[in-house]
């Protein structure tokens, strides 16, 4: 095994060194960087060929990096260069100046194809979608309807992502998805801290949708990666903006960016404080097919929040080649959750036994704050050849109360009181090193490793009114401390011409795992190795039609509140149970892509197998009226799906984008002596328009349909929703009036049914309505922003 190691590395130093050699014996080669008309960023991946002036032969050709840069070497004298790139019209350059053997072409500018506009109409948004060898980058600066949204909602307008009303995040239909930021894993993502509860739309650059990652990307995630990019200006002088957004229900908010660059500093910073209500109407059935009882509930939920973000950092260009990062960030959040549910219990006939009303009283404060130091080194023989070193650590803190009263209504007495005392801790940090060598123009290699700690401590404390005195309830308090550690390490190689390219690499991640329940001494210790192998390719038949194909293996491992064996009593008959006992689920994924344009329309359709073990579902459980619902390990699920994503400019002032996904799935498993063998299918989709309209007025229009489809024990009911938004521009841009109304029709729900032999139950959410109006304006270089208050639904 270690001959054929040394070999193979033998025989690839010796290929690549073969091609750097050839490269450097070139007269003439030609650099630059390729940029958008609109939005001034980077064009990766574009074609960029050598062509001989009399035949127009190809002499060579390369793709640009994904900042944007490429070279290319020819030893011929009478020639032109071509650049082309999917939706920007096709660039020629013939005049050259020659320096030393070098052409230095600067900054090239791509025209956005299609996209001359009469100065009154305003559609001058930059695409929402930009395919890139391995992924999709959705660029969240064109939706109108963010306005006043959170960051799952701006997730929820991804293709290929859906957010449920409870901030439950699928891709492709299934959960198991790893949130980034800006690459790295973040307290501020994470189930815990009540998902991306403190990053706000007008903070969001970009979003990159990874559904068959890299090996140089961590493996968790079996359904892939949504990797969030954070905004960071780098103008000159100072800019910045300031915004004011209100709504119904309560979402007040306003927000200050900064930004000042000089010739070796870049400073920035983000201000945000505001206050929101976010109510959600509730109801649920319980029924015992034994004896024929049944538990009724319904009410209202309110969580109204008053919350501080600050958001600092400097980027210090210590020289041309080295870059200092130190950047931080710290909200505050202040809750109230006021709720009043109603129950009813009925007997065998239908006889009202008793009703009673559940009221709860919530206070918490949630502290949060990250802070990272990066550093960037680029070599002089290539820019992109580069060293990133990084470290990060997160914190999210909950000390939360909860006072329940149980007050009769009819029927038997049903008066109780408890209370709940919660203090909840969680330090992650993440240490990440990533070297990227170009050691030719077909040859690129990239290696790194991450070392990742996660600690978390949950203390949870229940008391009951017993005799005017609250005695805690052993049962039901516990005190649980979560550890996990995980040590990645990875290498790629990616050989890529102009036509076909391909791309190999290996991922190793060593996990250990340990929990403790401390009030019982109860412990479990996971601790293993597993290889992640990744293979992509991509063939470019002609100018308007590619090919891209890759295969991934990917890990889900549990988190706290997968195992935290917890009673949560906020309604005593519906709780969920972490299961300690609990193993990861695998995933082999395999996917085929083509990306193709035809006259205005851009489309990419996907065919895509997952093959996952050891899969991850909630099942309920029935015990006196009461249904408990815990994650299990039941069997495989096989499922194979079709994805298609398309924008079409129908003329200068309307756009049409739309996203559909299709699955079909077969489940195999037993749990507990039963089978839950079965197939299904599920599919979604999302219709947009962009409108432009006189007086720089822009109106999008955004359809979703999610289907229903079938569970383990029941089903998941399906429904539809629209969102719409306005937005007008003033003072040329400097200024931005938005108004933005989510789930027009109120018909976006959440139903789920479980039907069993002994027990059946219904469980049914709907949030409603929700309306926001934000202004911004843009001071010194800026441009206006909308500054956001949302947070998790």
């Amino acid at each position: 095994m270690k001959s054929f190691l040394k070999n193979t590395l033998f025989i690839l130093f010796f290929l690549l060194t073969i091609g750097n050699i050839i490269a450097q014996n070139s007269n003439t080669t030609i650099t630059g960087t390729l940029i958008e008309d609109t939005t001034s960023q980077p064009i990766p991946y574009a074609t960029v060929v050598i062509k001989e002036t009399n035949s127009s032969k190809i002499i060579a050709g390369t793709t640009s990096s994904e900042s944007g840069k490429f070279s290319i070497a020819t030893a011929k004298t009478n020639f032109y260069l071509e650049i082309s790139f999917m939706g920007f019209e096709t660039k020629t350059i013939k005049e050259f100046k020659t320096t030393n053997g070098k052409i230095n072409l600067g900054k090239i500018i791509l025209i956005t194809d299609s996209q001359s506009l009469d100065e009154v109409v305003v559609t001058g948004e930059v695409s929402k979608t930009v395919f890139k060898l391995d992924k999709r980058v959705f660029n969240v600066g064109a939706d109108i309807s963010s306005t006043g949204a959170s960051a799952l909602e701006v997730l929820n307008n991804v293709p290929s992502v859906n957010v449920s009303i409870e901030g439950e995040i699928s891709l492709r239909g299934s959960s198991g998805v790893q949130i980034l930021i800006n690459g790295k894993p973040s307290v501020l993502a994470d189930e815990s801290s009540n998902a991306l509860g403190t990053i706000t739309a007008d903070m969001i650059e970009s979003i990159e949708i990874i559904t068959n990652p890299s090996a140089k990307y961590e493996a968790s995630g079996t359904a892939g990666i949504l990797n969030i990019i954070l905004k960071k200006e780098e103008k000159r002088g100072w800019n910045g903006s300031v915004s004011l957004n209100t709504g119904i229900p309560d979402n007040h908010s306003i927000g200050l960016s900064l930004n000042r660059r000089t010739e070796n500093f870049n400073l920035f910073a983000q201000l945000g404080a505001g206050y929101r209500s976010l109510p959600k109407d509730s109801e649920a059935i319980n029924r015992d097919l034994v004896n024929n009882e049944v538990i009724y509930s319904d009410g209202t939920e309110y969580r109204n929040e008053t919350f501080y973000n600050l958001t600092l950092g400097t980027d210090y260009h210590i020289n041309d080649l080295n870059v200092l990062t130190l950047s931080g960030n710290f909200a505050y959040e202040v809750e109230e959750q006021p709720s009043e549910t109603t129950f009813r219990q009925y007997d065998a006939n239908n006889s009202l036994v008793s009703s009673w009303a559940r009221n709860e009283v919530t206070d918490a404060t949630n502290p949060k704050y990250k802070y990272e130091l990066n550093y960037k080194k680029q070599f002089k023989n290539n820019e992109e050849h580069t060293l990133l070193l990084s470290a990060l650590g997160s914190f999210f803190g909950k000390d939360q109360s909860s006072n329940f009263t149980n007050t009769t209504i009819s029927g038997a007495d049903s008066d109780s009181n408890q209370k709940t005392a919660t203090n909840f801790q969680q330090a992650d940090y993440t240490f990440k090193a990533d070297y990227t060598n170009p050691i030719s123009d077909t040859y690129t290699l990239e290696t790194g490793a991450q070392y990742v700690i996660n600690d978390v401590g949950n203390d949870y404390e229940v008391s009951d009114l017993t005799n005017g005195v609250f005695v805690i309830d052993d049962a039901l308090t516990n005190n649980f401390e979560y550890n996990q550690k995980v040590l990645g390490v990875y290498g790629t190689v990616a050989y890529e011409r102009e036509k076909w390219g391909l791309k190999v690499g290996l991922r190793v991640e060593q996990t250990n795992l340990t929990t403790l329940l401390t009030n019982t001494n109860e412990s479990n210790e996971q601790d293993f190795t597993n290889l992640f192998p990744t293979l992509h390719s991509s063939y470019k038949v002609g100018e308007n039609f590619s090919l891209q194909a890759g295969y991934s293996k990917r890990i889900f491992r549990p988190r706290l509140w997968d195992l935290n064996p917890f009673f949560n009593i906020r309604n005593n008959f519906n709780i969920r149970v972490g299961n300690p006992d609990l193993q990861p689920e695998f995933t082999d994924s395999y996917e085929l892509t083509s990306i193709y344009k035809i006259g205005k329309a851009s489309l990419s359709s996907s065919l895509y197998h997952k093959y996952t073990t050891d899969m991850v579902e909630r099942v309920s459980t029935y015990v006196d009226n009461v249904t408990i619902t815990t994650p299990q390990n039941i069997g495989t699920n096989a499922a194979i799906g079709f994805e298609t994503n398309g924008k079409y400019r129908a003329n200068n002032w309307l756009t049409i984008t739309g996203d559909f996904n299709f699955n079909y799935f077969d489940r195999v498993g037993t749990f507990e002596s039963q089978v839950f063998d079965f197939s299904g299918e599920q599919w979604s989709s999302r219709l947009g328009s962009k409108i432009g309209l006189p007086a720089d007025i822009d109106v999008e229009l955004t359809g979703n349909y999610q289907s229903g489809f079938e569970t383990v024990q029941g089903n998941v009911t399906g429904y539809a929703f629209l969102d719409v938004g306005v937005r007008k521009k003033i003072f040329k841009g400097k200024a931005i009036v938005n108004l933005g109304v989510r789930d027009l029709f109120e018909s976006r729900i959440s139903e789920q049914f479980v039907s069993q032999t002994t027990f059946e139950t219904y469980s049914f959410a709907q949030r409603g309505r929700f309306i926001t109006l934000g202004i911004s304006y843009g001071f010194g270089k800026g441009e206006a922003m909308t500054y956001s208050g949302g947070r998790r639904r």
